[in-house]
Parts: structure tokens; sequence; C-alpha cells
């Protein structure tokens, strides 16, 4: 404390910008900006317009953003949903702050599931035409099986090869997918096939490498990582005895590709059952000579929904699972997105579908879309009054400095959520926003009989009206004009 009042003491006070510093306990000095400091930082988010809130701190950095990348085995799940809602959001946010982002979906278009894929469908077909001989013990029960197979019945024979199967089932699942995510406002840039990866010899290009480096060893007739020399928790097999990769293998392949293409930063959002998969591959990475820290990992936790404020059951298993397409129907891509993002990304996250789709102020993207079209309504009937920013010294009530304050610390809310790779921060500052929006409204009226008042304040709505169509945008939520 008495270090803080020496500091205080000596120090040069600028006359127009900080109202008052006070000392708390242990010894912490607040800063008040006054009234005069804040006026002229709202002027200057008005003269921005809709660049207020960007930023370069990204320097035209290259980012690759891979996520959601479902095995295209069926349809995108509520887990897989998260994951688009987080990853294309954070795509945006990085954007807004000057990184040059590049969306990227990872294929697993080979391999035993999409052999499981096709067996799954033959079975199926095989009981469409009355040869049925039993259903695969590990294969895929969902309804959408059927609907393959019995498109599959003009198209094919009882001996046609499971390939067949697996080839048009996956054209089929992936065309689904792809409209999900457009309908979700999620495009990417690149669909990466490991098909393709394999058949280019990379894989084996990598794994020659870390032999090379001594990073490899044969044991039980299989090739192993030695993945502990990175502080994994034990070492890792890339080839089996059998000859095959294991999923590590082309995944060593393909990261090594993602920093030869040039990416200052690769961040990966995987689902929670790939916890264990993190340190593995940044082992991986750093045997290859990259830095680990340029790779980010983020693990979207689980998703449970609720109806009639009951969790529902899943079980992927069985193909007893809740698509994103029936989220979508049921609640819109707004709420979708949002409410996919209210917790952060490590946290597990309660979907209540009815509040969800309620227009209620209990809904929160309701209650922000709320505050951006009560005000756009506002200024649709000022009775001819417009914003006029001559007159911002009139904004003198304590809830109009609050909101200006609140303004201010947007730009570094977005560089915040960018820095942190979270979204949900963003999201949290728009509640709060809108939350001192309303408690406004409620207490002035913005149009009034003194069009000096009305102008400034029109001018201080306006300015809370695009930030919040800037941060909607961000989290690739739209901004009504009316509701």
């Amino acid at each position: 404390m008495e270090i803080a009042s020496n500091l205080v003491r000596e120090m040069v006070r600028p006359k127009d910008d900080i109202d008052q510093i006070k000392i708390e306990k242990p010894g912490f000095i607040n800063f008040y900006l006054s009234r005069s400091s804040a006026i002229d930082e709202l002027k200057d988010i008005l003269g921005q317009k809709n660049k207020f809130g960007c930023s370069t701190i990204g320097k035209g950095k290259k980012v690759q953003i891979e996520f959601v990348s479902a095995n295209p085995t069926g349809p995108l799940t509520v887990a897989h949903g998260r994951q688009a809602a987080i990853g294309d959001s954070l795509a945006r946010i990085m954007e807004n702050c000057g990184y040059k982002v590049t969306r990227e979906y990872y294929l697993n278009d080979e391999g035993v599931q999409m052999n499981i894929l096709g067996c799954s469908v033959k079975a199926r077909f095989l009981e469409a035409i009355g040869e049925g001989s039993g259903f695969p013990e590990n294969g895929y029960k969902g309804d959408y099986i059927y609907e393959i197979a019995r498109e599959m019945k003009d198209r094919a024979k009882k001996d046609t090869p499971d390939k067949s199967f697996a080839d048009y089932a996956y054209k089929q699942i992936m065309t689904t997918i792809k409209k999900d995510l457009d309908d979700f406002g999620v495009h990417f840039d690149v669909w990466y096939s490991q098909r393709k990866l394999s058949e280019s010899g990379k894989i084996k290009k990598a794994l020659a490498i870390l032999k090379d480096k001594g990073f490899l060893y044969e044991k039980d007739g299989a090739t192993w990582f030695a993945s502990t020399r990175f502080k994994d928790d034990k070492d890792r097999v890339v080839i089996k005895n059998d000859g095959s990769f294991t999923y590590l293998a082309p995944d060593i392949a393909y990261h090594k590709e993602k920093f030869e293409k040039g990416y200052k930063k690769v961040i990966n959002i995987w689902g929670p059952d790939h916890h264990g998969y993190v340190n593995r591959m940044k082992a991986a990475c750093q045997a290859l000579g990259f830095d680990k820290d340029n790779l980010s990992i983020l693990i979207s936790q689980l998703v449970t929904l609720y109806r009639d404020k009951k969790p529902m059951k899943m079980s992927t298993r069985e193909g007893e699972f809740i698509t994103l397409r029936q989220v979508i129907d049921e609640v819109g891509k707004d709420a979708g997105r949002f409410f996919f993002m209210m917790r952060r990304t490590d946290s597990h996250l309660d979907f209540d579908l009815e509040l969800a789709k309620s227009k209620s102020m209990d809904n929160p993207v309701y209650y922000i879309q709320y505050a951006h079209a009560r005000i756009a309504s506002i200024g649709k009937f000022s009775e001819g009054a417009k914003p006029d920013v001559r007159n911002l010294h009139l904004l003198d009530k304590p809830e109009e400095i609050s909101l200006i304050k609140n303004l201010m610390r947007y730009p570094k809310i977005i560089q915040t959520a960018a820095n942190n790779l979270e979204p949900y921060i963003l999201l949290s500052y728009l509640q709060e926003l809108a939350s001192l929006f309303h408690s406004y409204y409620n207490s002035y009226r913005v149009v009034t009989d003194d069009n000096n008042v009305t102008g400034a304040r029109l001018s201080l709505i306006k300015a809370v009206k695009a930030v919040l169509f800037s941060g909607l945008s961000l989290l690739g939520v739209n901004a009504p004009e009316k509701m």
C-alpha cells in the first residue's frame, strides 16, 4: 500500500483522460477514465465504422484450422456440430485479426471404417432383396444405412463386392455432410483425402525420416515410434505386425505436410475421445523437427441435449444419435451455432432445445439479436432525428458512460478470443453488451423532446448496434433488423 501511495503521488496525471486514481488493498492502483475521454473514444468508434474491432495482430501469418473431420461413415452428430461452430467462428475471429486462415476437413476415406461401412450397407441390401445372412457385429446400425441400401437395390447384385457398396455410401454420406455444413454456415477451403495421402507415398516417406533420426524401432513384429522421448506416456505403434499402418502413421505424414505448406500455426479441433492422442501428435511433430508449440489441439467436450429438462439418451454404436441436421431443423442455424459455443471449448455443454427455439428474453441468442433489432427499430421510428456526434458531450448518464466503456473493450475482446483460441470469450462479451443496452433502454428514452440529446443518444446506440452486428457476424449468427 505504501509503494502504491508513493507511485500515485509521483504520477503525472493527464488532465482530460483520468477522472480519479484510487488505491485498493493490498496495493492495487485503479484508474478511472473521465467522461470526456469516454466521449472521445465514442467519436473514434463511430468514425471507424465497420472497421472498429479489426486489427493486424496476425500480420498476415498463415494459419490452418482443421475441424469436424468426421469419418464419412454417417451423418454429422451434435458433437460434430459443436466442433463446426467453434472452428468456423474461430476462423472468422482470426481473419478479423489479420491472419490468413485456411479451413480444412480431413477425410478418413480408406481403411477399417470404410470397410465396415461397405459391409453394413451390403448386409442391409441383402436383407432388402431377401438374401440376408446376418448383420456384422461391429456394423453401422443407423437408419441411414437402410436408406442407402434401398437406393442400391437397382444398382447392385448379390455378388457386388463390398467396396462398391462402400464407395457408393461414401459419396451419398459426403453429399449429406456438405449440405448440412453449408446450411450451418460452415465452408471449407480444403477437403483433404487420406486415400490420396496413402497413394502419394508420403506416409512411408515421413516414417523413413523418423527412422533415419532413430525414433523408430522394431518390437514384437511391429514398428514403434519412440514418443516417450518427447514426454508421451508410452511409445506408439505406427506399423502393425501385419504390415498395415495404425491411425497415427497417416496423421504423422499429414501434419508434416501441414507445416511444410508454410503454416505458422496449425490448429486441430478434436472430440473428447481424442484426448489421449494429443501428446503423441505433438511428439511426432517435434520428432520431425517442427516446433510443437506451433501445433494447438483443442478438445471440444461432450454435448448433452435436453428436452423438457431431461437429457436425451444417445448411443452411436446402436445408431441412436441426434444429428446436426435435426438440431438445425428444430432450432435453426443461429441458435444452433450460438448454443454450441455457450461454454468454453474444453467444458461439457448442456444444450436446452426448448430454450434454444424459444422467442423469449431467457433465450440468450434471442436476447442479443433482439437488442440489435430494437436499435434498428428506434432508428427507423426516430421521427426524422438522426445520430449527431456534435452533441456527444450531452451523454452524462452513468448507464451511457458504462455502455461506451464496454464498447471500448471490443477490439481487445476479439484479440483475446484469437490469442486464446476461444470464441466463447466474444459470445460472453456480447451477452454483457446486450444486457447493458436493454437496461439503458428500459431506463431512458432515446428519442426525446430535446433534439440535441436525441442525436447524441442515437449516436450511442448506433455504435452499440454496429458492435452487436460485428460480433454476431464473427460467430456466424445473423443480426436481424426486426423480430
